[in-house]
């Protein structure tokens, strides 16, 4: 009898000790998971107040970033400038005078904070860099409606936002979609139950354009908001609203392509996914333009903050006259993720929610890691999950590319107001994500820009001169174009990036500098006027940009 319990104790401590190995064996291989699929990537608080939650978000060609909230949310967390009129409006909601401001300017690097001055509600109002480098800001809500505001950027800290008096409007925008056009002036597309575009300046005194697109996308849930606006290479757009899109002849007032449409859920407002236009490149002569969006909430997700995001991207040649969407799976479900065009050729989705939909409340389980894209992968493997941040960013939060490399994180606001308790309080901090290529073990590889052009025509050939500390390139040195977006609501109006045509990195003789050639994009439908970063990336290192004007 001893006998036979020994051996079964010995057969179940065998079990035990299987059973304990295979777990050991799991969690091991689990954690390998998590390092391979976390990798990459370091996160730095910048500023622990910024006064407002920012909700639109934009780079100026100084390098200075201004943030912009609402007006009519009563006071923020910072004050007007001294010697600053309060702001005093008799049909404001909340606070009838008001000495708070709710735009300020951020500077990277001292990381401060100057109180900007702004009169009418910018809610969910849209905007882009013109030719000069001057901000033209649309719409918003109430006295914003119809509104038209500038800010030129300076170098002295002096500069301010200035409405316009002389000119509005046609139609009152809220959730519209700016683009900047070829030549230097902004389409405006769509906003709250408005179905038609407008141009500004508009020189031509033309009434607003009815775009059948949009009328056709409003359903009960109005995901038709923000509609997706890219300038294609052919001077032509492609407009994206819900599930459906175009390729749109502006100047003739044609559809050149109904496109097929993208399965699944809606994507734009309030069901937020995010929308690039993937890096126009020389080596095709700037003739691919392929389209990216990623993620979305389910039909009725508005409603149900636990309901799953979308966790599928839909990719396309939309210079191909056949093609049709490819469909690929993100790591996890994302919605109110912003998409950043990296200046190493790669596509970065961060901030969101992984349940839910874009409103007060309306989301859960926030998306706390970023993930970069490489189109030029394997299909299958072109996703890179990076490390987290502690900071959940949802909805009204925005994501900027740096001229250093880095992207600016900022804002989030849940609630209609400021409200600083619960789970996902509004959000003032400020963060930097730095992506694994700005390692410090890549700082060898990675180039200087010490001489490069201030303003380019197109088709020019010009020269940029770059150090290499760590030797000779690897190969090729790419000379990037990146535009400063309007960044608000999932959405970078107006982002771009162009991969120039170069000729071979030429040796200066001391064995760290060399000269490049490059030639600039031939048309201003490619790369409309304005200014842009330029990189020099190196061995998919990216050098801190210089400011470059194109016209």
């Amino acid at each position: 009898m001893t006998t036979s319990i020994s051996r079964r104790q010995l057969q179940l401590d065998f079990k035990r000790r299987t059973l304990l190995k295979i777990l050991i064996l799991l969690l091991c291989s689990s954690l390998r998971t998590l390092q391979v699929e976390a990798q990459g990537g370091s996160w730095e608080l910048l500023v622990e107040n910024a006064g407002i939650a920012s909700m639109h978000t934009m780079v100026t060609h100084y390098g200075n970033v201004i943030f912009l909230d609402r007006t009519n949310i009563g006071a923020s967390q910072i004050n007007l400038a001294p010697g600053t009129p309060c702001r005093e409006n008799p049909d404001e909601q909340i606070l009838l005078k008001d000495c708070t401001a709710h735009t300020v300017e951020f500077t990277p690097g001292p990381n401060t904070i100057r109180p900007l001055f702004i009169f009418t509600d910018t809610w969910c109002s849209s905007g882009q860099f013109g030719p000069d480098g001057t901000m033209t800001q649309t719409g918003g809500d109430a006295d914003g409606l119809m509104k038209i505001r500038t800010f030129t950027p300076c170098a002295d800290g002096t500069c301010n936002w200035v409405e316009q008096s002389t000119q509005q409007l046609q139609e009152g925008r809220w959730y519209a979609s700016n683009q900047i056009l070829p030549d230097g002036t902004q389409i405006v597309v769509g906003g709250r139950s408005v179905f038609s575009y407008e141009f500004i300046p508009n020189v031509n005194k033309s009434p607003p354009v009815f775009l059948p697109l949009l009328n056709e996308t409003n359903d009960d849930h109005n995901d038709n908001y923000y509609p997706f606006v890219h300038l294609l290479p052919t001077g032509n757009l492609m407009i994206f609203a819900n599930q459906d899109s175009i390729i749109y002849d502006y100047k003739t007032d044609n559809v050149v392509r109904i496109l097929p449409r993208l399965e699944g859920t809606p994507r734009n407002y309030p069901s937020a996914g995010s929308s690039v236009l993937l890096p126009l490149t020389a080596e095709d002569g700037y003739t691919k333009s392929e389209i990216l969006i990623c993620g979305g909430a389910q039909f009725n997700g508005f409603g149900d903050p636990q309901r799953p995001a979308a966790n599928d991207c839909g990719r396309i040649d939309v210079g191909d006259p056949a093609s049709d969407w490819t469909k690929e799976t993100m790591p996890f479900a994302r919605n109110m993720g912003d998409m950043i065009l990296l200046p190493n050729l790669h596509t970065l989705i961060i901030n969101g929610a992984q349940t839910g939909s874009q409103g007060w409340g309306f989301a859960d389980n926030p998306a706390l890691s970023p993930v970069q894209y490489d189109p030029t992968a394997a299909p299958g493997s072109r996703f890179t999950t990076m490390n987290p941040t502690t900071i959940p960013r949802m909805y009204h939060s925005t994501a900027n590319l740096l001229p250093d490399g880095r992207i600016l994180v900022a804002g989030s606001n849940t609630h209609q107001y400021y409200d600083f308790t619960g789970p996902y309080p509004t959000e003032l901090r400020v963060e930097a994500f730095s992506p694994e290529y700005l390692n410090a073990a890549n700082g060898v590889r990675r180039p200087n820009i010490t001489a490069a052009p201030e303003s380019i025509g197109y088709g020019q050939t010009f020269t940029v001169t770059v150090a290499i500390t760590g030797g000779a390139p690897a190969g090729t040195v790419k000379l990037l174009m990146c535009s400063a977006p309007y960044t608000t609501h999932s959405y970078s109006q107006g982002q771009r990036q162009l991969n120039l045509a170069v000729t071979a990195p030429m040796a200066a003789g001391d064995g760290t500098t060399y000269t490049i050639m490059g030639t600039s994009p031939p048309t201003a439908e490619i790369a409309p006027p304005s200014y842009y970063m330029l990189f020099a990336l190196n061995d998919g290192i990216p050098s801190t940009a210089v400011w470059v004007k194109i016209a």
